[in-house]
């Protein structure tokens, strides 16, 4: 066991619902309420120093409860070791709370997520469209987003 994931089950074990290593990265499936707490210790934990945050994404499983899942990937520069968390999120409230409060670039993933499927980020600064116009209806990236649908005509700025 990495020395991520074993730092990880002791001091988080009540908040983890699973973790383990794939395709040569380790994961670990977090509670959403506490994903702003791990993602710090990641951050801070001298033995760990996950000191860039890769990217945030989220994955659409319709036929699963929770339907989503928040994808976190994280970079140590120092040490070279990567690290996916996980949160799942209810589709009735797709909520999860921000990480741009620890990592300023958190700010365009979390909003692309927004626009893509809907997911709010509590505590997000300028939560708000960043590749859809404003007037567009929905959340694309979602599975049940309707192909056909006809959107709103964009006219001229004044």
């Amino acid at each position: 066991m990495s020395v991520t994931l074993r730092k990880l089950k002791e001091n988080f074990g009540g908040a983890l619902f699973d973790l383990g290593s794939a395709f040569g990265d380790d994961f670990a499936v977090v509670h959403k309420d506490r994903i702003v707490e791990v993602s710090q210790a990641l951050r801070d934990d001298p033995d760990l120093r996950y000191n860039f945050l890769i990217d945030v994404t989220a994955v659409d499983y319709p036929q699963r409860r929770p339907r989503f899942e928040v994808v976190y990937h994280f970079f140590s520069l120092p040490l070279r070791h990567r690290v996916r968390l996980k949160a799942p999120v209810d589709g009735s409230d797709p909520e999860v709370p921000s990480l741009v409060p620890l990592w300023k670039g958190a700010d365009w993933f979390e909003r692309e997520v927004w626009d893509m499927f809907g997911i709010r980020f509590a505590g997000h600064p300028d939560l708000r469209r960043i590749l859809m116009y404003d007037g567009f209806e929905g959340h694309p990236l979602r599975k049940d987003y309707p192909v056909n649908r006809r959107q709103p005509r964009v006219g001229p700025r004044n």
